[in-house]
C-alpha cells in the first residue's frame, strides 16, 4: 500500500512469508531485490496484475490481504490451500456489502470473489473469532479514508496483536486512535510519495516460545533476538516459564534457561491464553513436565486453527502418556507422569509438530512425528535449530518427510 520503496530488514522464509510475498506481487508490488537479510519492495499502491491471489495456508494472510485487495475496483478471486479452505470466512460476507464491496463465497468458505473499491464507513464488527479481521480492515481504512471513520468492535480477542498492527501502521505514517480497544478512529493521511521506508521485523516470540520451553525442560539454552519490550502477545510465555519454576535469566537481547543438575521438576501453573492462543502447544509441552495439574484458559480460541488444537493436543499428547481434559474454556494437563516416546501426527499443524518435538526431548524413548514438515509454515529451521542444541534429530526422506526426535 505504500507508494514508493520499502526496505524490510530481517524478512522471513517460511511458507507463510513466501505466500505473502506472492500475494503482494499479485496486487501490483514489485520485488526489486532480495537477500537473506533484506527485501526491497517498490509499489504504486494496490493495482492488481492478476485476477486471482492465493494466501497458501495463512489465516492472517487471507484475513489481512482480503480487505487490502478490495481497495481496487479490479475483480479478484481469493483462494488458499490445505486447512485454510475449511476455515470460516463469513465475516467478509457480512461486512463487505456495508463497505460497497461485492462478494461471493461458498457458504462462508473459500474461494472468495470480491470487487471493490472499499468505501470506508463507520461500522461495528464482531472481534470474538479473530483479531486478524480487524487488522485487515484497519490497514485498508488507513489507506482509503478521506475523512475520519470509526470501527467499533464487540468482544475483541487477542488485543496485543492489534497493538502490533497499530505499531506497524504508525511506522508507515497512518493515524489511528485506539479508544480503549472498543473502537478505532482512522484519520486520512496525505502520504509523501516515493519516500523510502525502512522496517525491521522483530524476532518471533511464537517460534521462540518452543525453544524457551525446550530450555526449561531439557537443557541449557540461550535465545537471542527476542525483544522483551515487544507488543507481541506470545511474549507472555515468559510468565508461564517463571510460574513453572524454571531457572530463567532475562537480559536486554537474550534469554537464558539453566537446566537443573537434578532435572526439571516443574510446578503446575495456571495461565490465561485467551489473548495468545498460539501459546497452547508450547504451554502443553511445558505442563507435561510439571508435577501436577496445570490449567490453561482459552480453549474456545483453538477450534479454527490449522487443526482443532484442543482436541489435537489431547490426542497426540495422550499417545505420549499425558492426560489432557477439556472442560468448557479450560484445558487441564496432568503432568509429572512421565513422557513416553511414541508415534505421533502433526495433523499438518506446524505448532503441533513443534510441541511434540519439544516434549520428545524429555521422553523415555524415540518419538516419530508424521507430517513433520508442517513446521515449514512458520519455522522452517526449527529441526535444524534443535540439532544445533545437540538434540538427536534424524531425517528420513520418503514421499513425506518424517523427523525422528
Amino acid at each position: 500500500m505504500h507508494e514508493g520503496e520499502t526496505v524490510i530488514h530481517n524478512p522471513g522464509k517460511s511458507n507463510d512469508d513466501l505466500a505473502a510475498i506472492d500475494v503482494i506481487q499479485k496486487l501490483g508490488a514489485l520485488i526489486k531485490d532480495q537477500t537473506q537479510d533484506k527485501l526491497w519492495i517498490e509499489s504504486k499502491g494496490v493495482q492488481p496484475v492478476s485476477d486471482e491471489m492465493n494466501c497458501g495456508e495463512s489465516g492472517l494472510g487471507i484475513r489481512m490481504f482480503t480487505p487490502i485487495a478490495a481497495l481496487s475496483k479490479h475483480p479478484i478471486t481469493i483462494n488458499g490451500t490445505g486447512s485454510l479452505v475449511t476455515r470460516p470466512m463469513d465475516f467478509f460476507d457480512e461486512i463487505f456489502p456495508k463497505l460497497s464491496i461485492s462478494i461471493q463465497s461458498i457458504n462462508g468458505k473459500l474461494p472468495l470473489q470480491i470487487k471493490g473499491p472499499l468505501q470506508p464507513k463507520d461500522i461495528t464488527i464482531d472481534g470474538s473469532l479473530s483479531s486478524q479481521f480487524l487488522t485487515g480492515l484497519l490497514m485498508a481504512f488507513g489507506k482509503a479514508a478521506t475523512e475520519p471513520v470509526t470501527i467499533t468492535v464487540n468482544n475483541l480477542k487477542s488485543k496485543p496483536y492489534i497493538d502490533l498492527t497499530l505499531q506497524v501502521m504508525k511506522h508507515f505514517g497512518c493515524r489511528v486512535q485506539n479508544n480503549d480497544f472498543e473502537s478505532f478512529t482512522i484519520s486520512p493521511v496525505k502520504e509523501a510519495n516515493n519516500k523510502t521506508i525502512q522496517y525491521r521485523v522483530e524476532g518471533d516470540w511464537s517460534g521462540g516460545a518452543f525453544l524457551l520451553v525446550a530450555g526449561a525442560i531439557a537443557g541449557n539454552i540461550t535465545v537471542s533476538g527476542l525483544d522483551v519490550s515487544s507488543t507481541q502477545a506470545d511474549k507472555a510465555i515468559l510468565q508461564a516459564i517463571i510460574d513453572a519454576g524454571a531457572n530463567i535469566s532475562v537480559r536486554d537481547n537474550e534469554i537464558e534457561l539453566c537446566y537443573p543438575p537434578t532435572g526439571f521438576k516443574g510446578k503446575p501453573f495456571h495461565f490465561d491464553a485467551t489473548d495468545c492462543p498460539d501459546l497452547f502447544p508450547p504451554l502443553v509441552a511445558l505442563a507435561s513436565c510439571c508435577n501436577g495439574t496445570s490449567a490453561i484458559q482459552g480453549v474456545n480460541r483453538l477450534a479454527h486453527k490449522e487443526s482443532n488444537r484442543g482436541i489435537t493436543l489431547q490426542q497426540e499428547f495422550g499417545k505420549m502418556g499425558i492426560e489432557i481434559k477439556l472442560q468448557d474454556d479450560l484445558m487441564l494437563v496432568e503432568g509429572g507422569t512421565g513422557l513416553k516416546g511414541a508415534a505421533v501426527h502433526s495433523h499438518h499443524d506446524h505448532r503441533i509438530a513443534m510441541a511434540c518435538a519439544v516434549a520428545a526431548l524429555n521422553a523415555d524413548s524415540k518419538t516419530v512425528i508424521e507430517e513433520a514438515e508442517a513446521i515449514n509454515k512458520s519455522y522452517p529451521d526449527f529441526y535444524e535449530h534443535l540439532s544445533k542444541l545437540n538434540a538427536n534429530v534424524q531425517y528420513r526422506l520418503e514421499e513425506k518427510i518424517d523427523k525422528k526426535i
